[in-house]
């Protein structure tokens, strides 16, 4: 099976590949790199019509839209790592580069290697697998439905592990049809040595990203475990134990159940989409012992935890180059595109999702700098009203604090969060604002290493 059909699309690792690949080829992404640009405005159009529809009409629509990317049980086994490791590096243009990362998917993590002219290496893949006759809230379902295709993905790929996923609340749209199937690899697969031997430049450094986030997981077999959740607003505990909040999620969805029943937990690994195994670090040290390179490992304990340091490097940087530092732009999940916040001059900011909790992050992160004259918000819509979802209405008083200019950007507020036009009408709001400069050279490493420097619950330090 062809590797770009069994990878999901809509991922965060695929879409962070595309973003930072199309970066360093010297383009931006519209339409989060599904469509030409030339397509932009008929596409937002026929979404914009899809807004008008009545909610249950959209929601199967979207779901419709991940199933429809999603691969046959009966294939699980035709998955093949090695295509999967040459068509990510394929994504990247063959030139020499300064600093490789390796691992965890982030956002701000692409801003950071989009500034230091490197690219990043996923450890995890997401395979979504159809299956059908499963309600999303039935966790042990989707386990007894999905787990021969897992054992079967697993017999033909030794240097995998399978993070089998299932989340209810902020997947409920998708899972309806599909399993998701997050594989990471154990060790470096050869596409990616190649890639490191052949383009690290000389005297180059490469970077494992460790985010440790971890989550109660249920052990299947030798390389496989179940996660039922995920990180979002709901909790550990929410998940496996229920509460007012999942009560209520399951009501407004007219669940027969106010609680879930998965099965339980035998231990913790790392958290599915977000988490690095550690597997993987140890390879990758004995990898660059072997080839007598500089290894450093990027740890930090959630994924938003590297927003504020990589907006205070980026700041500094326009500040020394003596480009204004007003503008911040709030960029969303799959929403974000390096070379439109470079060619505005804007700071980034990567947030996880429109919850409650990413907000408070970025409000803490606005407690705590100088105040900014503009800030354009982009809000990624996955079409539920998930546990701890902010409404666009507390965003937009967030983009407010601005001294000038505060707005969502791209977002129909009255739609959110099934406004499926803004993933492309985003792009094209981000194309109207004037542009401040010609894209600058690349940051010297030992600028972001030094920009990391005592940061709480962050390290980037040496592996000897």
């Amino acid at each position: 099976m062809k590797a770009a059909r069994s990878v999901a699309a809509f991922d965060s690792a695929t879409g962070m590949v595309r973003a930072l690949s199309r970066f360093l080829q010297g383009r931006d992404i519209p339409a989060i790199g599904q469509l030409p640009a030339a397509f932009e405005t008929p596409m937002s159009g026929l979404l914009g019509t899809l807004n008008r529809l009545p909610v249950p009409v959209q929601e199967r629509v979207y779901a419709f839209s991940g199933w429809a990317e999603a691969i046959p049980q009966r294939r699980a086994g035709e998955v093949r790592s090695a295509a999967l490791a040459e068509w990510i590096t394929g994504h990247y243009p063959q030139r020499r580069y300064p600093v490789i990362f390796v691992g965890s998917a982030n956002g701000a993590l692409v801003h950071l290697a989009a500034a230091l002219d490197a690219p990043w290496l996923p450890q995890t893949l997401l395979v979504p697998v159809r299956r059908h006759g499963v309600a999303p809230d039935d966790a042990r379902g989707d386990l007894d439905a999905s787990r021969d295709a897992g054992r079967a993905l697993l017999a033909a790929n030794p240097d995998l592990a399978l993070h089998h996923m299932h989340d209810p609340n902020q997947d409920r749209l998708m899972i309806a049809g599909m399993t998701y199937f997050r594989v990471k690899w154990l060790r470096l697969p050869e596409a990616y040595r190649r890639f490191i031997r052949d383009l690290l430049a000389p005297g180059g450094l490469l970077v494992a990203v460790d985010c440790t986030l971890r989550w109660p997981t249920t052990t299947v077999d030798d390389r496989y475990v179940f996660q039922f959740g995920a990180l979002g607003d709901a909790t550990a505990e929410e998940y496996h134990q229920g509460g007012p909040r999942v009560a209520a999620l399951l009501a407004r969805y007219g669940a027969p159940t106010r609680h879930w029943d998965p099965p339980a937990p035998d231990g913790t690994g790392p958290e599915a989409e977000w988490g690095l195994r550690t597997d993987l670090l140890d390879d990758m040290a004995a990898f660059a012992r072997r080839h007598r390179l500089r290894l450093d490992a990027l740890r930090f304990d959630s994924p938003q935890r590297l927003s504020p340091a990589v907006a205070d490097l980026c700041r500094a940087a326009y500040a020394e180059r003596g480009v204004p530092t007003d503008r911040l732009l709030v960029e969303s999940f799959l929403l974000l595109d390096p070379r439109q916040a470079l060619r505005t001059g804007s700071v980034p900011f990567w947030t996880v999702f429109g919850t409650e909790t990413c907000r408070a992050g970025l409000e803490e992160y606005l407690d705590g700098t100088e105040p900014y004259d503009e800030i354009r918000v982009l809000l990624f819509n996955h079409g539920t009203e998930s546990i701890g979802l902010a409404p666009a209405e507390n965003w937009r008083r967030t983009a407010a604090r601005a001294r000038k200019i505060g707005v969502l950007t791209g977002v129909d507020a009255a739609e959110y969060p099934r406004d499926f036009a803004g993933l492309v009408r985003s792009h094209q709001a981000l194309g109207r604002i004037r542009t401040r400069w010609p894209l600058p050279l690349p940051l010297n490493v030992d600028a972001a290493v030094e920009a990391f420097t005592g940061r709480e619950e962050i390290t980037w330090s040496r592996v000897e």
